[in-house]
């Protein structure tokens, strides 16, 4: 046992037995398939339990999207009863029973010390490392995050079962970590994202002796795997409430742990003018979520580093780079330092990066430009990011009038850009690329001369 771990202090588990009356849950409001698997492990004489997130979501009122089972079977004994189950997982090994798209996750009881079989790894800073030691529900309940997500429903009487006071902080709507707040942040620090992330989904206070050593160990999720971190961040910002997530983010110090450049950003930009875009973008993002409509996580992240990408423009401009190579280094430069923070896979990062460097183009309309930004794939989505820019500064305001009239009439646009365009040409005035500047007029190509033959066409035997 290291010593951040024996310095940890758990609460004494103390059983209290809510029953159905006074809870008031009900079979029909849960999903079949986790009361399948709940009669079957009773069935088989184990212990199984409806725990976590979703019994503290049903109290709520809430509809849980995922149902975990906890059970004093272990996963070999949970595979044997269930034909449509796999194994998943060496930190933290679990059972997964398969219905169609639905996954019941079972995990076995763990409990909440060494007892010295190497089942259980922790760091010397205290993060665990493995943890498969299995316990007593009691254990299981004590190791556990927050007091509201170790409650457990019993299929036998239909109670729930709380051991650690999580009914009455769910009653209260008050997250609180069970055990030392700073022992349990250093175990797992994705933790104090995991913080954020529930008070903003149930509108949850943070109890004070949770939140006070937030700000301090902030800088320790620089230790967990950026895939993880990539993960926690979409459902921050993907599960319908990106704003409120970004407020606490930001009010409990976590905002530059989690994106330290767009942080950096924020606070040089007296204005606030990048601010109240990002917020916009995230308000739209919950307005999409809440009309069941997609959203993608190119176009999240494309908002949330746009700051960032503003910044490191603007400091390469201030260098003297010309402004197409500034665009694309810095797209480069942000992407590349976030990358080390938080995984963002390629097929994230290239459509975010086309959304950033097709924002110029929206103010060039010359002949065949705006054709060609019309039909470019990425075009709806950077046209509504130039729509989000308004948020910023209404500079825009003449660029977005003309572009939703284009999708609306495309033909009427593209013909006044013609007449535009002739009109610039009988006045003596060409713009740049017009006349094949850019590749837009086909070329004469030169004919290859043939060896030891003739020109195609020539009746000439000479060489051509």
């Amino acid at each position: 046992m290291t010593e951040i771990e024996s310095q940890t202090v758990y609460p004494v588990p103390s059983l209290r037995v809510i029953t159905r009356d006074e809870h008031g849950l009900s079979r029909k409001q849960m999903s079949q398939n986790a009361l399948r698997v709940l009669y079957r492990l009773r069935e088989a004489g184990f212990g199984g339990y409806l725990v976590g997130g979703a019994v503290r979501d049903l109290l709520v009122g809430g509809a849980p999207k995922d149902y975990d089972v906890a059970t004093d079977a272990t996963p070999e004994q949970v595979k044997s009863l269930f034909r449509n189950c796999r194994l998943i997982g060496r930190r933290f090994r679990l059972a997964h029973v398969v219905y169609g798209r639905e996954i019941i996750e079972v995990a076995t009881f763990r409990a909440n010390s060494d007892d010295g079989s190497g089942d259980r790894e922790q760091h010397e800073g205290g993060r665990l490392l493995r943890d498969n030691v299995y316990g007593t529900i009691e254990d299981d309940a004590i190791r556990r995050d927050f007091t509201a997500n170790a409650l457990y429903y019993a299929i036998e009487d239909f109670s729930v079962r709380d051991y650690v006071g999580g009914y009455d902080d769910v009653q209260a709507r008050l997250l609180r970590l069970i055990g030392d707040p700073e022992a349990r942040y250093r175990e797992d620090p994705v933790r104090m994202l995991r913080a954020a992330r529930l008070a903003a989904k149930l509108g949850f206070t943070i109890e004070a002796a949770t939140a006070e050593p937030i700000a301090r160990l902030a800088p320790l999720l620089s230790e967990a795997a950026p895939a993880r971190l990539f993960e926690e961040t979409l459902k921050l910002f993907l599960s319908g409430h990106a704003v409120a997530s970004f407020e606490l983010l930001e009010a409990h110090g976590l905002l530059p742990a989690l994106l330290p450049e767009t942080a950096q950003a924020l606070a040089s930009n007296k204005s606030g003018a990048l601010r109240r875009m990002l917020v916009q973008g995230l308000r739209n993002t919950d307005a999409r979520v809440a009309a069941d409509e997609s959203v993608s996580p190119a176009f999240l992240y494309a908002v949330l580093l746009w700051p960032a990408y503003c910044r490191a423009l603007a400091l390469l401009q201030a260098q003297g780079v010309h402004a197409a190579d500034a665009q694309r280094r810095a797209a480069d430069r942000v992407t590349l330092h976030q990358v080390g923070r938080t995984a963002l896979p390629r097929r994230f990062s290239l459509p975010m990066q086309e959304i950033w460097l097709l924002q110029p183009r929206f103010s060039q309309r010359v002949r065949k430009r705006v054709f060609r930004l019309l039909s470019h794939p990425r075009f709806r989505a950077a046209f509504d990011f130039l729509e989000l820019r308004l948020a910023a500064s209404d500079s825009h305001a003449e660029d977005v009038a003309y572009w939703r009239e284009a999708q609306l009439h495309p033909d009427a646009v593209l013909a006044a850009a013609e007449r535009a365009a002739h009109v610039a040409q009988s006045d003596g005035i060409v713009e740049a690329g017009e006349e094949g500047g850019d590749g837009d007029a086909p070329h004469k190509r030169k004919r290859r001369r043939r060896r030891g033959g003739s020109v195609p066409g020539s009746t000439s035997q000479e060489p051509a």
